[in-house]
């Protein structure tokens, strides 16, 4: 097994993280987010060699999960998470497209298969935690891995920010307690990446993020 890296594709007008999670070594991988632009997705995947297992969604708002289908479909692989309790939000992101403007742009997704709160899920023997996080959504979830100290929490927590809750499905106080909660005990040291913008670590925003006091 080789190191666990990670490259970014801010994709979309919503110029949302689309992560490729992979390893260093046999260059298995996993697309977690694909909002959009599938096909600079698919350009990174190639021109880097990688060997895509899975997709993996935190969430079922469109700027996350709008891609979810067409990667699918180009790349024959499943599609992972999140929740359950997002399955409403994926089955509605053509309408959440008109409402963006964006009609045609997206299709609807259904998972392969969706997680829960204790389970695991992994590549090129890299384990990743899974934490239901909801309050910026209701199926949130955020995908820990242990032995690098390392989190992917989609849109849960930003750099000196939060996620919003004003969606439908989102709950201030719910998204207060899963940052509390859930994130905050994985421990000061663990470095994040988050579905906009740049990431951080779980100390800093514990500290300074004016959003948690």
């Amino acid at each position: 097994m080789g190191q666990l890296n990670a490259g970014i594709i801010p994709v979309t007008p919503f110029q949302q993280n689309c992560t490729i999670l992979f390893d260093t070594d046999d260059k298995s991988a996993v697309v977690v987010d694909p909002g959009g632009d599938v096909d600079r997705i698919l350009s990174a995947i190639e021109q880097n060699g990688l060997t895509v297992k899975e997709i993996w969604l935190t969430h079922g708002h469109i700027d996350h999960a709008g891609g979810a289908m067409e990667l699918k479909e180009a790349l024959g692989v499943e599609i992972v998470g999140p929740h359950a309790d997002d399955a409403p939000l994926l089955a509605n992101l053509e309408n959440q497209a008109k409402m963006f403007g964006l009609a045609g742009a997206v299709r609807n997704c259904t998972p392969d298969r969706y997680l829960t709160e204790g389970e695991t899920v992994s590549f090129g023997g890299h384990v990743f935690e899974v934490l239901h996080c909801p309050g910026h959504a209701p199926g949130h979830v955020v995908y820990f891995n242990r032995p690098a100290n390392f989190a992917h929490v989609g849109d849960v927590l930003f750099a000196g920010s939060i996620g919003r809750t004003d969606l439908p499905g989102g709950n201030h106080d719910q998204l207060i307690a899963s940052i509390k909660e859930k994130l905050f005990p994985l421990g000061d040291d663990v470095g994040f990446i988050c579905g906009h913008g740049p990431g951080g670590r779980i100390g800093e925003e514990r500290r300074t993020n004016p959003f948690l006091r």
